[in-house]
């Protein structure tokens, strides 16, 4: 059988139609019970039991053989302010992650987690804190998709992979993802509607480059410089921004995609006007828009968001110099919005 990049026991919702019709044959099952299975994973189905119209008998055997995953909803926070969700998903081993729905003019978006930690070690980031502990499959970021569109009662319009963990360090089943989330039979979300962000693995960038498919790729900058940006970010070491920026352009060139740059606005630290021109120097020319992103408060950190005047003042030096850029809203900072914090809270609260 095709294999599906998962670890352990086959999961049913990682299984593309065509994986899932390779398991039928080898259960000595017709074909078109694939597409029953996938149709029914698609829809969130939680037990192998309610696939009504598969025999006892099939259904007893995927039990036996397979897993089905589907998240617990271990929290709910709903920001009073603007109605942003915050999930905490629990998963079938008893680790959770977080996901963010967000509710915009042009829609609903939601932003997902890609691993349970993350070992990337930035310093101004609550997800990290911990390490990383395993990868999601492509499975489980699907249910994300599925249980908080089920809970909210809404259509995802636009997906944003930039919750806890790092996709590119989970690039197998992301990419996988990608393709159950698009196909025909199944949740049917565009990919031009779908963003990853990466804090700078060059090789995955490169590599994403020539899949083909019209994801947005976000890079997660937050420094104008190698010296601040290995500071902040200990990728920085191995992939220095010289390299980095190389490979936003390919990426551009490849794909005909804009590049998104998020910048996270720390006082004191990344958010003088000297900074701003110098990180429009590095992006001139470049296909590119930048974020302005008040940094969200993380417990135990002691780094503050800039203030709106030197967020404002960091966006007119870059427009002077020609680089787009929007201050984005921080949006659900009553439910502690930063990613990994709820995550984190949990884990301290069932050590205690």
């Amino acid at each position: 059988m095709t294999q599906c990049p998962c670890d352990g026991p086959v999961e049913l919702r990682s299984l593309l139609p065509e994986q899932l019709a390779e398991l039928m044959l080898q259960m000595g099952e017709p074909a078109y019970r694939a597409k029953q299975i996938f149709s029914w994973c698609a829809k969130g189905v939680t037990s192998i039991d309610d696939m009504n119209n598969l025999p006892k008998d099939l259904r007893e055997r995927l039990k036996q053989n397979c897993l089905l995953t589907a998240p617990v909803i271990l929290r709910r926070q709903q920001s009073k302010k603007d109605g942003t969700i915050k999930y905490l998903f629990g998963l079938h081993d008893g680790n959770a992650v977080e996901s963010v729905l967000m509710h915009y003019e042009h829609g609903t978006s939601l932003c997902i987690s890609s691993q349970v930690g993350c070992r990337m070690g930035c310093s101004f980031c609550a997800s990290t804190i911990g390490g990383l502990v395993r990868n999601l499959s492509a499975g489980e970021l699907l249910d994300q998709v599925i249980f908080a569109s089920r809970d909210s009662g809404k259509r995802i319009d636009s997906l944003v992979l930039m919750g806890i963990g790092e996709p590119l360090d989970n690039y197998d089943n992301v990419v996988h993802f990608f393709r159950l989330l698009n196909h025909e039979q199944g949740v049917r979300l565009g990919l031009r509607h779908v963003s990853i962000s990466t804090c700078g693995l060059v090789p995955g960038i490169d590599r994403l480059s020539k899949e083909g498919l019209p994801v947005t790729l976000s890079i997660s900058l937050h420094a104008p410089n190698n010296a601040l940006r290995s500071a902040m970010m200990p990728v920085n070491y191995r992939y220095p921004i010289e390299q980095l920026m190389a490979a936003a352009r390919r990426y551009a060139a490849a794909t005909g995609r804009k590049i998104y740059i998020e910048y996270t606005m720390i006082s004191g630290k990344n958010d003088s006007p000297a900074q701003a021109k110098e990180l429009a120097g590095l992006l001139q020319g470049m296909l590119c828009h930048v974020n302005l992103i008040p940094l969200n408060p993380v417990a135990g950190k002691q780094d503050v968001s800039s203030q709106r005047a030197a967020i404002e003042r960091f966006s007119g030096v870059l427009k002077r110099c020609g680089v787009t850029s929007t201050v984005r809203r921080r949006l659900g900072d009553d439910i502690d919005a930063a990613c990994g914090q709820l995550r984190r809270s949990n884990m301290e609260e069932q050590r205690s």
